[in-house]
């Protein structure tokens, strides 16, 4: 019989469930992980939530097979030591949606009319209607930073209130977000415009700090200001600055530390909670039953749509998922800021013909930095769908004699159709972009900064450009410059060993007149 160890307060639907098909199951949260894992060795699954589960801890249940974290985020799990041990790890994404997107309102609302502050104003026997005047939701606009399952949830509970709603997310299509009727549009222009800004993004080392004094200087006066993500994603020392100048109202949900004690925002947020988003009874009940019908479908079904750390199949080469990788984000760099993809379709040559499905994690990760999977072969296929994005794989002719390589082209737009083509393949053990569109034979190495300059053919551009990146300091490690015949264009690439800034770009594109002028750092 199969024994799931259950060390934490999730809701019993999950253990009785897991009964009625016989399974094994202890349900305790009154004991320490470490204390339950020494006293039944035997365990196979383990259910946690935020319970770190540690090399030790999987050391210590010799017969694990499988992790599943009731929630979304599973960082307190060591998924690699898991790996190294063949234990499969899951996670129940969504299940706490709808309870964060919820918590999200009850600030902004809370926020508006100052409920906590009147609260404790009336409760000292003070009445101070003038001074707690309010403001209300109906008619203001929102912007929302990352239009996830929460992001969407906050649009879709917000709709009796008749708002606008203004989005940032690089992933959706514009049009998924003119059906939810969210104006997709820049992080700048949202600050810029919003009465209430939520944030729905991951903290990593991309978002790190990413909402700071460029972006919270343009905050229209007593705005409000929402984190129910991560709390690493604000500068904020640069918010206690601007809060003092603005009067925005800052509502907190999240902290460096899920403990008590002193927090690092007491001195500015408005209103702070600890950690409350997924504490609603109806997502602890939903984080369970999934977890539990989870756990069936893995044993009688085979079913493993949300292990996270998956080995690769017998055969393929990770860095396929690199090259793959490596081109989204290249074609996505050449169709531009504020352009989303709509459509992808895919070619694999040779031997990786095999292989397409372990390629849409990558791809879509390429795109979207910030999705959560890693490179598994999860179920990427609806993630994509629900993001207005098709994703398609065609057959190859392989008497064309490409070998082991990979071509992706992505499609912007429906009425006015913007494509980008590149073709990669791995040499000698190195990643390599052989064709970008009709520039051929290019065999770019896509690593480190790289600036693309695409021209009408014409003598002394490549001589302008060094000299422009000379003059900045920047040094050049390798330049490539194929043509399009056809069109009698030119795309030079420039390796450098310094990162270039959008002044340097601008500089450059004015200089030469060029068609298009982008750089990546791969």
């Amino acid at each position: 019989m199969t024994k799931v160890l259950i060390p934490t307060k999730l809701d019993t639907a999950a253990a009785n469930l897991l009964k009625e098909n016989n399974y094994k199951v202890i349900q305790n949260a009154d004991k320490s992980l470490e204390d339950l894992a020494r006293e039944n060795a035997d365990t196979n699954v383990l259910i946690v939530r935020s319970e770190k589960v540690t090399a030790e801890i999987i050391d210590a249940l010799p017969n694990l097979k499988l992790v599943v974290r009731a929630g979304a985020g599973y960082n307190t799990i060591d998924t690699k030591y898991a790996r190294t041990k063949k234990i499969d790890v899951m996670n129940t994404p969504g299940a706490n949606s709808n309870a964060v997107a919820e918590e999200v309102i009850a600030l902004f609302l809370a926020g508006y009319r100052h409920l906590v502050p009147a609260d404790n104003s009336t409760r000292k026997g003070l009445w101070e209607k003038k001074k707690l005047m309010g403001r209300e939701v109906t008619g203001k606009t929102i912007g929302i930073i990352g239009l996830g399952n929460i992001g969407r949830l906050v649009v879709k509970r917000l709709k009796g209130f008749d708002m606008k709603y203004m989005g940032y997310d690089p992933f959706i299509s514009a049009d998924m977000a003119e059906k939810m009727d969210v104006k997709l549009t820049s992080m700048e222009e949202i600050f810029e415009h919003a009465d209430c800004i939520s944030l729905h993004i991951p903290e990593n080392d991309k978002t790190k700090g990413i909402i700071n004094n460029s972006l919270l200087k343009l905050m229209k006066p007593g705005a409000v200001l929402i984190n129910c993500a991560r709390a690493g994603i604000i500068n904020e020392d640069d918010l206690r600055a601007v809060r003092k100048e603005k009067g925005i109202i800052f509502c907190n949900d999240v902290y460096a530390k899920d403990a008590a004690g002193d927090k690092s925002v007491a001195d500015f947020a408005d209103i702070m909670l600890p950690h409350l988003g997924a504490s609603t009874a109806e997502a602890n009940y939903n984080a369970a039953m999934r977890s539990a019908e989870q756990i069936i479908d893995y044993y009688e079904k085979g079913i493993t749509s949300c292990v996270v750390n998956k080995d690769l199949p017998d055969g393929m080469d990770e860095k396929y998922q690199e090259l793959a990788n490596a081109i989204t984000v290249l074609s996505r760099a050449y169709l531009g800021k504020g352009h989303s993809p709509h459509k992808i379709e895919t070619s694999f040559y040779g031997k990786l013909s095999q292989f397409d499905k372990w390629m849409t994690a990558p791809i879509l990760r390429g795109i979207c930095p910030d999705f959560i999977p890693s490179d598994e072969a999860v179920n990427t296929d609806e993630y994509l769908e629900k993001c207005g994005v098709t994703i398609s794989n065609r057959e190859v002719d392989d008497l064309k004699k490409y070998g082991e390589s990979m071509t992706i082209d992505m499609f912007e737009g429906h009425q006015t159709i913007d494509k980008v083509s590149i073709r990669g393949t791995i040499t000698e053990g190195n990643l390599m972009i052989s064709r970008i569109n009709y520039f051929d034979k290019l065999y770019l190495d896509p690593s480190g900064h790289i600036l693309f300059v695409e021209y009408q053919d014409k003598p002394g551009v490549i001589g302008k450009v060094t000299s422009i990146l000379g003059n900045h300091g920047i040094n050049i490690n390798g330049i490539r410059s194929p043509q399009d015949e056809q069109k009698k264009n030119s795309l030079l690439t420039v390796k450098t060993e310094n990162t270039i800034s959008q002044e340097l770009i601008d500089e450059i594109e004015k200089a030469v007149d060029a068609k298009k002028v982008f750089y990546v750092n791969l």
